[in-house]
């Protein structure tokens, strides 16, 4: 899943100490502010902080004067909830759309592409060009994944009209559902996709692999999910591990999503008009531009995919909103206050 929503766990409270400080160490370090005068390898830096699936980080980079090229580092499958690479794909894209806005704002006008020989590479090709800072590159250090419940407000309508205005990518569409009855209805299907994923041992075990217990845990990797970063405790890494399969129950979350849900604004649904990976990664482009004018807004996000991640819920779900293709994400929206930030590993660690 990109990130549907978080894990709840009731474990005791680990230590701060040294890990806390590594981690407070390393999240000033991800997030830092792009230098005016930025090299290719801090652009790149700029492009790993847009959304990925599990913060798996699944992506490698190749860089020129002239281009950087983002390729599929497929040793960060997540197989059992993306068997496709799907969101492996949109995560490309959604990097991709971090680096063109960055490389704009510092002088570089970018082109993306997707070339579709071996596994499948976006190509951002860059050539001099006038400097400009757009809202959406401000917001890039301040984008996240909020996944906590939010407060019910609704959001402007000239706000509304903001967001579909940035999300709009050619080959994608971008449903908005707002409507209580329809946000409901929402709900019914993340609740059954959410049931068939906790009540399947593959997905808690591979779901497990990228949760990441305590400070010290999460900046020794600089991937997965944090607890802290979905309002949980922390815990000592083993402790977390051996109890998780059993605290992690479909009732617990299934209440947890119907809270949060029920608390957001409303919810988009992107749906690219062709089938592939090409349509994925400009399903991440135009999710991740919503996310950075949502962002700019003071407007949190926040994904439930689970409708759209098991095949038989995911044909229900497509079929009730009518547009005759597969549904790529679901996002829900609206008013809260940030919570802790996630961590992305070293440029170093990501150049081919």
């Amino acid at each position: 899943m990109m990130v549907s929503g978080g894990v709840a766990l009731a474990l005791p409270a680990a230590g701060c100490g040294a890990g806390q400080s590594r981690w407070n160490e390393a999240v000033a370090e991800t997030w830092a502010t792009l230098a005016a005068d930025a090299s290719l390898g801090d652009l790149v830096r700029y492009a790993t902080l847009a959304a990925n699936s599990h913060n798996t980080q699944p992506w490698r980079f190749s860089a020129t004067e002239g281009a950087v090229t983002i390729l599929p580092d497929l040793s960060r499958r997540t197989p059992v909830v993306d068997p496709d690479d799907h969101h492996l794909f949109v995560s490309l894209g959604c990097a991709a759309e971090n680096l063109s806005i960055a490389a704009e704002a510092r002088g570089r006008r970018a082109t993306i592409g997707f070339d579709p020989a071996g596994d499948g590479n976006v190509a951002i090709s860059l050539e001099p060009g006038p400097a400009a800072e757009t809202p959406l590159f401000v917001a890039i250090p301040e984008r996240q994944c909020t996944r906590s419940e939010y407060d019910g407000r609704a959001v402007p309508t000239g706000d509304l009209a903001r967001l579909e205005e940035a999300a709009r990518v050619d080959g994608v569409d971008v449903v908005m559902i707002g409507d209580p009855s329809r946000m409901a209805a929402v709900l019914d299907y993340v609740v059954a996709g959410n049931t068939r994923q906790v009540e399947d041992p593959a997905f808690v075990a591979e779901l497990s692999e990228w949760l990441r217990f305590n400070a010290g845990q999460a900046a020794g990797t600089r991937d997965g999910l944090y607890s802290v970063a979905s309002g949980n405790p922390t815990s000592p890494t083993w402790l977390g591990r051996l109890l998780f399969p059993w605290i992690f129950s479909a009732e617990s979350e299934n209440d947890r999503y119907s809270r949060q849900i029920r608390s957001s604004s409303g919810i988009a649904v992107f749906v690219a008009r062709e089938e592939g990976k090409a349509g994925w990664v400009a399903v991440g482009r135009s999710y991740q531009r919503f996310a950075l004018q949502a962002t700019a807004l003071g407007i949190r996000n926040a994904f439930v995919n689970q409708p759209i991640e098991v095949p038989e819920v995911r044909a229900e779900f497509a079929a009730w909103l009518g547009l005759g293709r597969r549904p790529d994400l679901v996002v829900r929206y609206g008013y809260a206050p940030s919570m802790p930030k996630s961590l992305r590993r070293p440029v170093a660690d990501v150049m081919a």
